[in-house]
């Protein structure tokens, strides 16, 4: 189509009586507004009589036989019950656009605007006046009053409704809200009141409702309590689970309840000039709905956010064992960790070894993953720390503390402490950690020497010492995949957690009748605890295990530079790269390896903290724009507490919480 201004396509179309049912001119008319200065357009109109009311017929012409119900009851809202079928629902609609009935506005839509957003939006820019002005010189001011017009939204409401019943009263999805049980069903309620007005408006097509009709008031009760069910079951997922196909689910409830609200608040007329409101929104509705059908990015941000905040939650109650807040559980970390140290530093040798044995890449990453995991699995359920491991757990503790808070200078003071607190008992995990490692693998090493008379680490050295070289190999980018491969770990956990809450898994174990005849209802109950406490720890480690040993084979296979780096296995490796040595390394050998051994605790700490940090801002919807008022409290923190950063330091907040503890204390037993 050539480039044409509004005033030559007014003038080749209608000039003249035009009963077109082409879409052409509204397109190319539109194309030329875009580009004009809209009060041009208005006087143009005003001054060109003719031309002005046959343009107007011809609007009316086209809308006249096309419904525009599929614009209300489809448009921007989920159509699947599973993320990824609507993904990719989306992503083909977005490739090749689906084929639409001709005689609907859904249709014309998609044939007279490319980009329905940016078309929104110039309109949205034009003054209020002038778009009025606009809408009543072409004699569309008040098309919300056509009997045509209301059928369609009450029929569209009722459409909506039947939906969301069906939906709502899903036996997994009303387990989600027991508050409801015992009261009648709001989305029953909604249903019947919506079929009631329809019902009045086939015997009084001229019906209209006001703010004051006992009728809206009653249907903007029910659509409130049928929101209020999706906010309780929202909330209960925390205590009951969830599952994606449910929260789909919930998601279509609201966002169908939330359309039926939005056009029976069209139909709500109090004053004359509600018409050409009324109408004006149902045109930006409408517009708005079709514009925003395929988003992607709106259906990852909706889809996911309740399952990132379930994730965090489970993963937040675990994470307050990792934060030390006296000296006595600061010492009890560096314990913790010196058994985890205890623990890789044999897994290093281990590894070693597994390197000598001919086999496939496939067979090496089978074996490197097996060390890994068992290691992981022993020092999960010894009840002993691997440093790298916490920051998945503590960033949704510290998020989900600074929701709780509120964001007053005070309270990121005390933020400010809780990370301090964090920072120390991280500290304390990596010198435990390393401590161990290193001389318990020399230990080992020297031991398989004594006793085979042969250095073991003797070819592996040159590879030993220059991996731990930033300079000659990717040690800092493999340490950031394996800070990606603690986030991953962490988000494992803590779906096995919600599963474990929403599939009833430890109930089912505890009273399941063959486990209770064979072992007796006490194992039973045993075994319920025990997977309730430690089975999500478990797959977690198993999978962070294998995802570490399995990299490097993969890579090599592929021929990709790819390989993991921890600072408990690097300082590990060091001793065995030393040992190989014979201990007759250069200085700088010895001073780079010290210095990369602490940058990949560094970056492991980082990358996992970071993407743990933004899930958890993201799940809790805090906002982001306080993150510098954050960082900054906590840099004044340091300044003024410098050493609470590495050693147990009592802090205010920590006599605060000591004093509230005590008085309740006091409390309780002035009650008895």
């Amino acid at each position: 189509m050539n480039s044409k201004n509004f005033k030559t396509v007014l003038s080749k179309y209608f000039s003249f009586e035009n009963e077109t049912h082409s879409l052409e001119p509204l397109a190319e008319f539109l194309e030329g507004v875009r580009k004009s200065d809209f009060k041009d357009v208005l006087d143009y109109l005003k001054s060109h009589e003719d031309q002005k009311l046959h343009f107007s017929r011809y609007l009316h012409h086209i809308f006249a036989q096309r419904p525009f119900n599929l614009s209300l009851t489809e448009a921007n809202i989920l159509s699947e019950n599973s993320f990824f079928s609507e993904l990719r629902k989306r992503a083909l609609n977005k490739i090749l656009p689906s084929v639409e009935h001709e005689q609907t506005v859904w249709y014309l839509i998609d044939n007279i605007s490319i980009r329905p957003a940016k078309d929104l939006q110039y309109f949205h820019n034009i003054p209020e006046n002038e778009l009025n002005e606009f809408l009543q010189i072409l004699n569309i001011s008040d098309f919300i009053n056509s009997e045509k017009v209301k059928s369609e939204l009450i029929f569209s409401m009722n459409i909506l409704s039947w939906r969301v019943t069906g939906m709502a009263l899903e036996v997994d999805v009303v387990r989600m809200a027991p508050e409801y049980r015992n009261f009648d069903n709001p989305f029953l309620a909604l249903q019947n009141e919506l079929e009631a007005l329809a019902e009045e408006f086939k015997v009084n097509p001229k019906l209209q409702l006001s703010s004051k009709d006992s009728r809206y008031k009653q249907i903007k009760i029910y659509i409130e309590q049928c929101l209020d069910f999706v906010n309780i079951s929202f909330k209960n997922s925390s205590k009951y689970g969830i599952s994606g196909k449910i929260n789909q689910s919930l998601l279509k409830i609201r966002q169908q309840t939330t359309r039926i609200y939005d056009i029976v608040n069209l139909l709500v007329i109090d004053s004359e000039k509600d018409y050409l409101l009324k109408s004006k929104q149902l045109i930006f509705n409408i517009v708005s709905y079709k514009s925003h059908k395929n988003n992607i990015a709106e259906l990852f941000n909706d889809s996911t956010r309740l399952l990132s905040h379930l994730i965090t939650n489970h993963t937040a109650e675990t994470g307050t064992h990792y934060i030390t807040a006296n000296r006595k559980q600061y010492m009890s970390m560096f314990y913790k960790a010196s058994g985890g140290g205890i623990i890789v530093g044999a897994l290093c040798v281990l590894k070693m070894l597994y390197g000598f044995m001919p086999g496939s890449d496939f067979f090496h990453a089978f074996l490197y993953s097996v060390n890994y995991a068992m290691g992981f699995v022993m020092i999960y359920l010894m009840s002993f720390t691997l440093a790298t491991k916490q920051p998945a757990m503590t960033a949704a503790t510290m998020t989900k503390v600074l929701s709780e808070q509120g964001n007053s200078k005070q309270n990121y003071t005390e933020f400010a402490d809780l990370v301090s607190k964090l920072f120390r008992s991280q500290f304390i995990a990596f010198v435990g950690n390393v401590l161990l490692s290193f001389p318990i693998a020399m230990a080992i090493i020297y031991g398989l020497d004594v006793f085979f008379s042969q250095n073991l680490a003797v070819e592996r050295s040159d590879k030993l010492l220059k991996d731990l070289d930033p300079f000659q190999s990717k040690a800092i980018l493999h340490a950031c995949i394996a800070g990606f491969y603690l986030f991953i770990s962490g988000i494992i956990a803590g779906n096995i957690a919600n599963n474990s809450v929403f599939y009833q898994i430890p109930d089912r174990i505890a009273k399941n009748i063959s486990i209770k005849r064979w072992f007796g209802a006490g194992f039973a109950k045993s075994l319920s605890k025990y997977y309730a406490k430690n089975w999500a720890g478990i797959v977690s480690n198993f999978w962070f295990g294998v995802f570490l040993g399995a990299t490097a084979p993969i890579g090599l296979f592929f021929g990709l530079d790819l390989d993991i780096r921890h600072i408990t296995f690097a300082a590990g490796n060091f001793a065995l790269g030393l040992y190989g040595k014979d201990f007759s390394i250069d200085t700088y050998t010895f001073c780079i390896s010290l210095v990369t051994v602490a940058l990949i605790g560094f970056f492991n700490f980082a990358v996992s903290f970071s993407l743990s940090m933004f899930l958890a801002f993201r799940s809790r919807k805090l906002n982001l724009g306080e993150v510098r008022d954050i960082y900054g409290e906590i840099w004044r923190y340091f300044l003024r507490r410098p050493l609470s950063f590495f050693i147990p330091m009592r802090s205010a907040y920590d006599r605060k919480s000591s004093d509230m503890m005590k008085s309740s204390v006091i409390t309780k037993s002035e009650d008895h």
